[in-house]
């Protein structure tokens, strides 16, 4: 940090052990130092720090993370191992019954195969040498297995102990075809993350490398010496300790290299891909679009130093190599850059469609609340008005009490008869009714006094 403050701004910066105390000081006492900061919040904000910066180193590129490799590196070693073992203890069980077909089919996955397709081997026939040669790929390979179930001197099987064979080889038939597209996640993920080293020294060692170092960025840190010998530390050490001679390979012994070269070579060419698996490591980790042409001219590189070790062919220079591959990843990064481009115009596009159809959905929406609003609020109009039309219509209806009851007749002979004919309540029918009774007496008393 000294050495870019002093590049960038031209100040001279001093570390050392009294620059380190300092600095502990004041972060010992930073509430102290400044206003409004509490010990409580200084200790949030360390908190807040220390996620973000484990946060920052977590997050990665999600197409080019090797945690993923080194998973399955390992989970594929781990399977090898149980498919071995669960083979060979089917190997033993179905031996009892069937001995001569150890010796036919030596293939573990094959064996589980003809195993469970067989069963009991005395009811294999003529028959069922159509369904062996499709599992064994080879009809001279299931005449042997017929003509061997024929004269086996294997002991004889019960039923309940079959289904448990059976049941088991289905097992490891499950097993091993898991692996199989384990083997092709494997592939996919180095080509997508590691394409130098995996066409330069395959995918399966490739990724024990990777795994071994414990990220692609600390195998890319490492020197050739080290990439040599990577995988035989407790040979190195033990050399180290007796004095004898140290380890030529450790990893990449596995790759063809190594074994197509002659004894006196071997060392040699060890060192010679060692040197490029670095090379191929470091071009997959700091490359912002990761290629394979790397790796293939580094393993023409390579298939050169062999020839000439066997015939004395000199090699091309490395120079040259390097200048042609450039050459040739400049154009397939092009192309890359130009496919990613399409890809996000028509994202874009696709988005933009999206967005329109959503504006246009939430148009329509708002477009038909309106309506039912301006229909509801015609509604309510309407019923007001009705309201209004029958409230004068009972006004009128109701007859007005009045002290002079000829006065009150004649006015109901003047109503017309639609007005006259109104829900009256029970109440109103007898508040009239004594009305009625009330003008009768009147009439009398008024007859009465006439004929007097």
């Amino acid at each position: 940090m000294g050495a870019a403050v002093l590049e960038e701004l031209g100040v001279q910066c001093q570390t050392g052990g009294v620059v380190a105390e300092l600095m502990r000081g004041i972060r010992l006492h930073f509430p102290a130092l400044v206003r409004g900061l509490t010990a409580q919040s200084a200790s949030k904000a360390q908190l807040g720090l220390g996620h973000s910066y484990s946060r920052a180193k977590v997050k990665f590129n999600v197409h080019r993370v090797d945690n993923m490799i080194i998973q399955s590196i390992s989970l594929l070693d781990q399977l090898d191992k149980d498919i071995n073992t669960f083979s060979m203890r089917v190997r033993e069980w179905y031996g009892y019954h069937f001995p001569e077909l150890i010796k036919i089919v030596p293939e573990n996955s094959m064996y589980c195969r003809v195993a469970k397709f067989i069963g009991n081997r005395r009811e294999l026939s003529e028959e069922s040498l159509e369904g062996l040669e499709e599992i064994v790929m080879d009809s001279a390979k299931a005449q042997a297995i017929l003509e061997a179930s024929r004269s086996s001197m294997g002991m004889d099987i019960s039923p309940l102990d079959l289904i448990n064979i059976e049941s088991f080889s289905r097992r490891v038939i499950s097993l091993s075809d898991y692996r199989k597209g384990l083997q092709e996640y494997l592939r996919s993920k180095m080509s997508q993350v590691a394409p130098s080293l995996s066409a330069l020294i395959g995918e399966v060692v490739g990724a024990r490398l990777i795994s071994h170092a414990g990220s692609l960025t600390n195998l890319a840190k490492y020197p050739a010496s080290t990439v040599q010998i990577l995988g035989a530390e407790k040979a190195l050490f033990r050399a180290l300790k007796t004095r004898g001679n140290t380890p030529k390979y450790g990893l990449i012994f596995h790759s063809t290299f190594i074994g197509r070269a002659a004894a006196k070579n071997k060392g040699r060419i060890s060192r010679y891909l060692a040197n490029k698996c670095t090379i191929a490591s470091r071009i997959d980790c700091f490359s912002e679009v990761p290629t394979s042409v790397f790796g293939d001219k580094l393993r023409e590189q390579v298939e050169e130093r062999l020839a000439f070790y066997e015939t004395g062919e000199p090699p091309r220079k490395n120079l040259e190599v390097m200048k042609e591959a450039v050459v040739e990843a400049n154009e397939v990064v092009a192309e890359v850059k130009r496919k990613q481009e399409k890809k996000e115009k028509k994202r874009k596009k696709r988005e933009k469609r999206r967005l329109e159809a959503l504006a246009a959905a939430a148009e329509e929406s708002a477009e038909n609340s309106v309506m039912e609003t301006e229909e509801n609020d015609v509604g309510a109009k309407k019923k007001k008005k009705k309201k209004k039309q029958q409230q004068p219509e009972e006004s009128e209806a109701e007859p007005e009490p009045e002290e002079n009851g000829v006065e009150e007749e004649e006015e109901e002979e003047s109503l017309p008869k639609k007005k006259r004919k109104v829900v009256v309540e029970p109440e109103e029918e007898e508040e009239e009714e004594k009305k009625k009774k009330k003008k009768k007496k009147k009439k009398a008393v008024a007859r009465d006094s006439e004929e007097d």
